[in-house]
Parts: structure tokens; C-alpha cells; sequence
């Protein structure tokens, strides 16, 4: 049963037989060496081991003949794939013993790596070994946990003395690479190393007998974005593995996110997850805000992040703990860096220079920060190192091998948009210190990211089986129902404006309107653990306050090197001021004062949005200029889409718990759904022991089912009834066709929106809900229609309809001149409106304009 069928990650990892010949591979001298190197780590010595009997055992050709063993077992990869021959063809490197390791971030993967290359060397299966990695970071702590195991006396004591290869060097590959040798090297270094000895040592054939481990592998199958030479060469590692210039053979990747896309790895081998590491004590528990009524000032948020790493000093005494911020870029990062310098300039009374150059680290791949990663950030644990604070572009989070971070600081949702990202910045956080085995990390994340970070540590990282939404080909039946439409993009020309000039400003009442005020509190957040235990910590937050006689300064500073707009400033005495006849400093402060008492404020501070308020109310005589900046649109050339042209969408069925529904044509379903994944799926969901609710899903009549993709989806009940109505027989009878759009892309309509506060303005897109074809009389009308909840008239419905009229009369007008016979009629509709809306379609008064919906009387009136 697929129950919203969510593939368990460990139910798709391959079994590795362990019923071998042993006298062909015999691995029992090698237990005493497991022992000194994994210690008490036991699932480390279970992935060295499954990975030597894979490779080396004599059972396995090649990756396919892993999986053609493991697929007639597993009903799990059965459900998956819908044969082995679709299996097969998924694989990324087919033909070779290739495979992955999954140990998550802070498990110890070079300990494993070690113990493969080292094993595989001393019983001759192979000669060489390759180690490839991302960057030099990586590359660099690498070779120097290389270096101290094999240099190791009571490591290197435990080797068989049979072994072929004892003593491996750990060199790069700026070297020539010999029989025993262990290279080290990031995949920039192979193809931009004019000194590199790769080709030399391994090609024509001489990787055969080389075994290739590649760490971090997700980045060899997942999108890199960037173009400097290390990204482009991280473009091209798949390219180097399959070369056949080595002809390798044995090829392991190893990585904590053995996702591509969201899509777990189909050549894991071996796989310990971050919830078992954590019920194992082997990595540090993490805490994350759960609720957090979060202030908008950047200065209070910083107040939390500081105690919350205060906090951290006080019960970790023995160390020095870390607190990383995220950034999602390097712009960010330097911006981040100098807000929490000065707030920690303030905070600790230490001189700005001083804070940045001992205690924030900032870390990114600009050459202006080399010095940083390279020869700061891998001492930063030491006690006698005064780092304490590091930001950090959240890219740049692989490789670092240090212990003693207590609290991850996601500046941005951008920082934490993947599964990919997510987990490599709480990586960064698991390594346990030595003196405290039962550490936790903090997230200080902001609660709207709640669920993904609960997704991760709840392990939720499965694969959860989508529906996906496709247009219909050519030759379908319904495919009859695609249709062109027709649309604008516009060029904003700016254009000068006299402004309007004031002759006096007015403070004859003496009243500036204040907001009461605090000057602190002490709010409770909510932290939750993995375990799902429920903490709250209090908080004491001091707002940030202008004193009176600063912010009459700040006036008369601005008084003095700005020209007045206003001719005079009128005060309650009857006199008029002007720049070259100044107020008394006595009757500003005495406006502020009067204002104060107003709202019951006393004493000489003010907080800063009070300070911003009163500022604001003398900017006004105090600009610059007599012109003002306004934007006019001017339309673009017309242009043509279909709905052929829509894009491919997809569903999550835990989305169907809840508000979303799928269409389906009810006879020809089957038929028309070339994905075989998406037809099982719907099978199940379909079926009598879906366990979904009855909303879940709906088939609809193919002849009444009047749209060009395979699926409808809907994801809320208005939208939902809107369909059905859509599908109903005396509705269908007089539609020729309809579609429903994406929430992006294929017809975009641009709209301006300012804020409440009326002192921001930005022009997003969206895209209409409905697109309806009516054809009378030779003529093609399309009802474009947006959907909403009744009463729904927010500021962006309110801007999204009346930009969207402006648009389809601009559109209309166009179409006429070009004796194109298509007309465009918009409508906001909510469910309310929905019975008035089909009778006027089907009488046809929704052509000829005389329909108005309840919303949109009420989208006006707010408008107006």
C-alpha cells in the first residue's frame, strides 16, 4: 500500500552479499587494524567492509549485477523503478564497480576512505589509489589525516605482515604517482595543474588497476552554478571519471546528501544517517527555534544571537565555543561581518579594528579571504585563538574540520532553500568536542524555516513519491484542447515631475504623532530538539534609543546643510522660520517633548522608530530637489505562447492531506500519462485502501474534461470548486477549452506594489489562475479568471487587479489594430461569486461584459 508511498532512504540502499569465498578475499587479518583505526565506531567498520567485499569479492561485475541481485528482493526498488532495465538506465557511472557511501557529515568519512585505500593497497587488489575532492580546503585537511594514519606506529603496527603495500605515501599530484601510493588532489588541480602527473602516471590504461574514492560526490551529479576555474573543473569530474583515456574500474563516492535534485542516490551501498549518529551520541544533538516572534530590528535580533553564544561559553567552560553566521553569498557575508563587528564593537566596548581582526573570521572563496581559510579557520578551535564569531557563504561550508561550534545563524531562508544546503550547514555544527560528548547545537533560525530544518533531523530526507502534471502531445485525444494566447511585456521609461511645492510647514499644534514606547523586554522563544522536547529560553532585549537633544542635533544639523523646500516652518507662536531664520533649538525640543507626552512617554530617550518619525517629519521641507522620479510603462510588441508550452508540474502527496486535489479523465487516464511512476502512484491513490482524504483525488469525464494536460491539480477548495464546475455537463457544453496555469512562468503579468507604509514600491509577476476559450460567431474570447478566498482584498489583490485590467484593455486594444479576432475579458472570482459567474457563461453576458464580481466591487472600494 503507497499510502502517500514515501520511500524509507535506507529501503534503497543495495545489499552488498557477505556469502563469498573468503579464501579468495580474506579480510579477518585486517580485524585487529579495523579495531585501532575505527576504535568503538562500528558502522565504520561495516562501510569499509561492505565496500572491499563489493569491489573486490569476485561476486559483482559491475554496478548493474549489484542491482540486478538486489532488485527481485526489494518490493521497495520494484515500486521504484518499473523494471531493472529502467534501473539500469538511471545508473550515473554504468559498466564499473561503482558505488557510494552514505555517512553523515561528522561520522568520520576519511576514516573510511583511509581504511578502503589502505586495505585494497595491502592485499594487492589494487596498485594506486586516487583521492579526489572539491577544493583545497578539503584537500588540505585531507592530506594531513591521511599523513597522521599512516604514519601512525600503533595503526601502522596492526597491518597483516603480509600485506603488499604497507607504508603508502601521501603525496599530490604534483608528483608522479607509484605503485602504493595514496594521491591526494582536488579536481581543479586535474585539469589545471600544468605540473600534474595524472595523465602520466594513470592514462592509457593504467587506471585499471587504480581505485578512485571521490569525496563530497554529490557535486559530481548535481547542478554547480558559477563559472571560476574551480567550479568549472568540478563541471567536469564525471567527465574525468568515465575518460577513456584511465579506463577506470573501481570508483567509490562518498557524502552525507546523496541526493540529486531531492532524489536519493540509486548506487548507495552503505548508509549511516544523521538520526542514527545522533541517537549514537557519535555527532551533537541540534535544537532549533520552533517559535520565535521575531522583531524586525537587526540590532535586537543580534541581542539573541549574543546571549545565545554567552549562553554557550557558560556551559562549556572548557572550551571556546564557535558560533557561525550563513550567508547565501559573498555580498551578504561582508555586510553581515560589519553589522556584527559594530554590535559587538558596542557590546564589549572594544575598538572596531580590534573585533575584526580577532574575533569575527570572515569565511569565503574571495581571494581577499584566502588567508582566512587557509591558514585561520583550521585553528580556530584552539584555545589560544580569539576567533569566536565566523560568517561564512554557505557554500563554502564543506571541509572543515572543527569541533567546537554551539550555535548556526541562517541569515537568509536562501541559506537553507535546499537539502543540499541544509545539510551542509548543520554539518558544520555536529562534530562532537572532546570534553563534551553530549553537546547540542543551537539553529537560531527564524521559525518560518521550522519545517525544513524538522525535515532533515526528523529524517524526512526520503524520497516522496510526486505526481507530475504534462501537457498532452500531438495524436491524444485531448491534446484537441491546447490554444494559443496572446501577451504584453512593458519597458518602464522614467520620466522627471515637477513636485509640488509647499509654501509653509505647519507645526502650529505642536504635535508630532509618536507610538508608545518600551525601552525593553523580554520575550520567550521556543526551542525544539530532534526528540521533538519542547524548551522555552527568555530573552533581555534593550531597544536601541536616541536621546532628545541628539535628535534636535540631527535636525539642526540637517537644518544647516540642506536648503528648506517649505518657504518657513510655522510654530504655535504664530512666527515663520526659514533657513536664514532658524527656530530655537528650545521650541524643536519643546514640539518632541509635547509629542512625548502625548502618548505617555517621559524621561529624555526615544526608540528608534520614534526617532525615525520625528526625522521624517522635518524631511519633509527638507528635500533636495523640486523634481520627482515617476515610471511610465510603455508596451512591448505583442507576443504568442500555448499551453503546449507549459512546463512540467509537479505534486508531493502529503499535499493531498491536505487542501489539494488531483484531476484525472476518468477513461482515459492511463492512456494519456506516459510516466510510469506517476501512474502507479495514482493507482494507489485512487484505490480502494487509500487512506487519503475523499477529496484527494476526482475523475472527471474525458468528453467533459476539457483541458490539454494529463493532470489537473488544485491547492486549496476554492480552486478545487472551480474545476468541478468547470467539468460540469452544462458548464463543459458551452467551454471549447480550458487551462490552469502554473503559479509561474508561460503568461506573466507585472504589477505595482507599495507597501502600507506607502515608502516602497517593487513590480512583481504573477501568473492567472484560469484560462477559459470561448469561440461564437468565428471570434475567440478567453475568460482569463484568478482565483481567491471570499473577501480576500489585500494590498496584492487589490494591485494584481487593477494592474491586470490595465493590462488586458492595453492587450485588447493592441489586438484590435492588428485585426487579430481575440479578446480578453479578466475577473477575480471567489467561491461566493461562483454561481452568478457560470449563468453569465452560459448566457453569454460574461462575453459581452456585463459581469462583475462580489470581490471585485470589493477589491475597488478598497482600492478607492
Amino acid at each position: 500500500m503507497l499510502d502517500i508511498k514515501t520511500f524509507k532512504t535506507q529501503d534503497l540502499v543495495l545489499r552488498v552479499s557477505k556469502n563469498y569465498d573468503v579464501l579468495k578475499l580474506d579480510l579477518s587479518h585486517w580485524d585487529s587494524f579495523l579495531d585501532v583505526l575505527c576504535q568503538n565506531r562500528n558502522y565504520q567498520k561495516e562501510a569499509i567492509k561492505t565496500a572491499i567485499i563489493y569491489l573486490f569479492s569476485g561476486k559483482y561485475k559491475n554496478i548493474e549485477s549489484l542491482i540486478s541481485e538486489n532488485y527481485p528482493k526489494s518490493e521497495h526498488l520494484q515500486e521504484r523503478y518499473k523494471d531493472i532495465k529502467d534501473y539500469h538506465k538511471k545508473i550515473q557511472l554504468p559498466q564499473k564497480l561503482s558505488a557510494t557511501i552514505d555517512l553523515a557529515t561528522g561520522t568520520g568519512k576519511s576514516y573510511v576512505m583511509y581504511g578502503i585505500a589502505q586495505i585494497a593497497l595491502g592485499l594487492g587488489l589494487v596498485d594506486k589509489v586516487l583521492l579526489l575532492c572539491p577544493s583545497l580546503t578539503i584537500e588540505k585537511g585531507l592530506t594531513e589525516k591521511f599523513d597522521s594514519f599512516a604514519s601512525g606506529a600503533s595503526l601502522k603496527n596492526e597491518i597483516p605482515q603480509n600485506a603488499i603495500f604497507k607504508n603508502p605515501r601521501i603525496i599530490d599530484a604534483s608528483q608522479t604517482i607509484k605503485a602504493g601510493d595514496i594521491c591526494i588532489e582536488n579536481i581543479h588541480a586535474i585539469y589545471h595543474k600544468n605540473s600534474s602527473s595524472i595523465l602520466d602516471s594513470l592514462g592509457f590504461g593504467k587506471g585499471e588497476k587504480c581505485l578512485v574514492l571521490s569525496d563530497e560526490s554529490h557535486h559530481i551529479y548535481n547542478k554547480i552554478f558559477g563559472n571560476d576555474g574551480e567550479t568549472k573543473s568540478i563541471k567536469k569530474w564525471k567527465e574525468f571519471l568515465v575518460d577513456s583515456a584511465y579506463q577506470f574500474q573501481y570508483m567509490l563516492g562518498f557524502t552525507g546528501t546523496a541526493y540529486i535534485d531531492n532524489e536519493y542516490f540509486n548506487d548507495v551501498i552503505y548508509r549511516y544517517s544523521l538520526k542514527q549518529a545522533i541517537n549514537e551520541n557519535i555527532v551533537k544533538t541540534i535544537e532549533y527555534v520552533a517559535k520565535d516572534d521575531e522583531t524586525k530590528e537587526k540590532d535586537e535580533k543580534y541581542q539573541k544571537i549574543y546571549q545565545n553564544h554567552l549562553y554557550n561559553k557558560k556551559i562549556y567552560p572548557k572550551i571556546k565555543p564557535l558560533t557561525i553566521l550563513i550567508t547565501q553569498d559573498i555580498k551578504l557575508a561582508r555586510q553581515v561581518t560589519e553589522i556584527l563587528c559594530e554590535f559587538l564593537t558596542k557590546k564589549e566596548n572594544t575598538p572596531i579594528n580590534e573585533i575584526r581582526k580577532n574575533k569575527v573570521l570572515l569565511v569565503t572563496s574571495h581571494k581577499d579571504h584566502e588567508n582566512n581559510v587557509k591558514n585561520i579557520l583550521p585553528y580556530v578551535d584552539n584555545t589560544d585563538n580569539n576567533v569566536e564569531w565566523i560568517v561564512s557563504v554557505s557554500m563554502l561550508t564543506e571541509g572543515w574540520d572543527v569541533k567546537n561550534v554551539f550555535q548556526i545563524v541562517p541569515m537568509e531562508e536562501r541559506a537553507f532553500n535546499s537539502k543540499l544546503l541544509i545539510a551542509q550547514v548543520l554539518g558544520r555544527g555536529l562534530r562532537l568536542p572532546l570534553a563534551y560528548p553530549n553537546a547540542q547545537v543551537t539553529i537560531f533560525n527564524h521559525d518560518n524555516w521550522t519545517s525544513k530544518i524538522q525535515k532533515l533531523v526528523d529524517e524526512l530526507l526520503e524520497i516522496e513519491m510526486k505526481l507530475y502534471a504534462n501537457p498532452l502531445k500531438n495524436g491524444e485525444e485531448r491534446s484537441k484542447y491546447h490554444f494559443d494566447l496572446y501577451n504584453l511585456s512593458y519597458e518602464r521609461i522614467a520620466q522627471e515631475k515637477e513636485a509640488k511645492k509647499t509654501t509653509t510647514f505647519d507645526y502650529s499644534k505642536e504635535l508630532i504623532q509618536l507610538q508608545s514606547q518600551i525601552e525593553e523586554y523580554n520575550p520567550d522563544v521556543v526551542f525544539q530538539n530532534v526528540k521533538g522536547e519542547i524548551k522555552e529560553r527568555t530573552y533581555h532585549i534593550a531597544k536601541e534609543m536616541f536621546s532628545v537633544d541628539k535628535i534636535v542635533e540631527k535636525i539642526f544639523e540637517t537644518f544647516t546643510n540642506r536648503k528648506f523646500e517649505a518657504k518657513a516652518i510655522k510654530l504655535a507662536t504664530g512666527e515663520e522660520y526659514t533657513q536664514e531664520n532658524q527656530p530655537p533649538r528650545t521650541s524643536i525640543e519643546a514640539i518632541i517633548r509635547k509629542s512625548m507626552e502625548k502618548v505617555g512617554i517621559s524621561g529624555d530617550f526615544l526608540d528608534k522608530k520614534n526617532y525615525q518619525i520625528i526625522i521624517s517629519s522635518f524631511q519633509t521641507l527638507l528635500r533636495e530637489n523640486s523634481k520627482t522620479i515617476t515610471y511610465e510603462k510603455k508596451p512591448n510588441p505583442i507576443f504568442l505562447v500555448n499551453t503546449c508550452d507549459r512546463e512540467t508540474e509537479g505534486l508531493s502527496i502529503s499535499n493531498l492531506r491536505r487542501d489539494s486535489t488531483v484531476f484525472y479523465a476518468k477513461e482515459d487516464w492511463e492512456t494519456e500519462i506516459q510516466n510510469e511512476e506517476v501512474k502507479m502512484v495514482l493507482r494507489e491513490i485512487i484505490g480502494e485502501n487509500s487512506k487519503l482524504p475523499r477529496n484527494a483525488s476526482k475523475s472527471i469525464q474525458t468528453v467533459l474534461f476539457k483541458t490539454s494536460t494529463d493532470l489537473v491539480f488544485t491547492s486549496s477548495e476554492p480552486e478545487r470548486k472551480f474545476v468541478d464546475l468547470l467539468c460540469k455537463k452544462d458548464n463543459a457544453g458551452e467551454i471549447n477549452a480550458w487551462f490552469k496555469s502554473k503559479n509561474q512562468k508561460l503568461y506573466e503579468i507585472e504589477y505595482t506594489l507599495t507597501t502600507e507604509k506607502g515608502n516602497h514600491t517593487k513590480h512583481p509577476k504573477f501568473n492567472p489562475d484560469f484560462f477559459i476559450q470561448i469561440k461564437k460567431n468565428g471570434f475567440s474570447y478567453i475568460i482569463v479568471v484568478e482565483i481567491k478566498s471570499d473577501n480576500d482584498n489585500s494590498l496584492e489583490n487589490i494591485a494584481k487587479y487593477k494592474y491586470a485590467k490595465q493590462h488586458f484593455e492595453e492587450l485588447n486594444n493592441i489586438l484590435i489594430t492588428q485585426n487579430i479576432t481575440q479578446k480578453y475579458i479578466f475577473h477575480f472570482l471567489s467561491p461566493s461569486d461562483y454561481e452568478e459567474f457560470f449563468v453569465y457563461l452560459r448566457d453569454e453576458r460574461l462575453l459581452q461584459e456585463n459581469f462583475r464580481s462580489g470581490l471585485e466591487n470589493l477589491l475597488t472600494a478598497t482600492q478607492n
